[in-house]
């Protein structure tokens, strides 16, 4: 492991790191909470015990690209909780002049390592940089954040394909595997059926795990390190809007902010999961 944090004292920073995720939503009065809140427990792992991240421009840091950048709120919560700009800064989000843009662009914040939003072009862009990393012969390792629901693009499986072909051991891809997307649920609108067996047929490493057990997730990434001679793809079942009870499994809540009085209650709810 890179870091040293207990179970305990990750699902608590995960915790944190929602709430003022969902301030910044709030205050922006527009962004994404469902995917945000479902990818909070694994990306809280991968950030903050796993991944080798010590300052954004460290040559031999890790690199984590978020091919899901409409979850951008989550992402610029984890950087400032690692230190790479203010936390007071998340309250400008989607704001005029602001650095925290609806969707990430390059190094604005420091730690965006690149431009997305359009779905589908992450895991090519992860590709090409695992394979430039060994050959450089660099420890560089890549990790991905893809949805489900944008395992539609073709685009990706071409990546796969290609990851698969290039061996590239090191490079993983964590899809966060919530059954939702914008226009209702994933099984209706393009159904992935068996997503394991697929990706698995592409040749890589598959862990499924459930994305909301902190234990799992710290494991899972920790697998993927060991890995030789295949990328891995660690299948994330999540839950939409994990931990607030009236955004939870519900496609309203991909692109919509909460109003105050909503916050207010999320954050009760979020308190009180911590005290559980």
């Amino acid at each position: 492991m890179e870091h040293d944090y207990s179970i305990a004292e990750l699902k608590h920073l995960a915790t944190e790191i929602r709430k003022d995720t969902l301030r910044s939503i709030t205050a922006a009065g527009s962004g994404h909470p469902g995917g945000s809140l479902s990818a909070a427990d694994i990306m809280t792992a991968l950030y903050f015990q796993v991944a080798n991240l010590k300052t954004p421009t460290d040559p031999d840091r890790d690199r984590i690209f978020w091919s899901k950048g409409h979850i951008a709120p989550l992402l610029y919560t984890l950087l400032a909780y690692k230190g790479f700009f203010p936390r007071e800064e998340l309250i400008t989000l989607r704001k005029f002049g602001s650095r925290l843009q609806g969707h990430p662009k390059k190094d604005s914040p420091p730690g965006v390592e690149t431009s997305t939003g359009s779905l589908g072009q992450g895991l090519s862009v992860a590709v090409g940089c695992a394979y430039a990393a060994r050959y450089d012969h660099s420890p560089v390792r890549v990790w991905c954040l893809n949805g489900d629901g944008e395992l539609q693009e073709g685009q990706i499986w071409e990546a796969l394909m290609a990851g698969a072909h290039f061996k590239l051991d090191n490079l993983c891809t964590i899809i966060d595997n919530n059954g939702l997307q914008i226009d209702g649920k994933v099984a209706d609108v393009m159904d992935l059926g068996d997503l394991a067996a697929k990706v698995r047929a592409f040749g890589w490493h598959v862990i499924e795990i459930d994305g909301h057990d902190m234990q799992q997730c710290v494991n899972a990434l920790e697998e993927a390190k060991t890995v030789k001679g295949q990328p891995t793809a660690i299948i994330a079942h999540t839950i939409k809007g994990k931990g607030v009870s009236f955004m939870e499994d519900q496609a309203g809540w991909h692109g919509k902010a909460p109003s105050q009085d909503e916050l207010a209650q999320a954050l009760r709810e979020l308190d009180g999961e911590e005290g559980e």
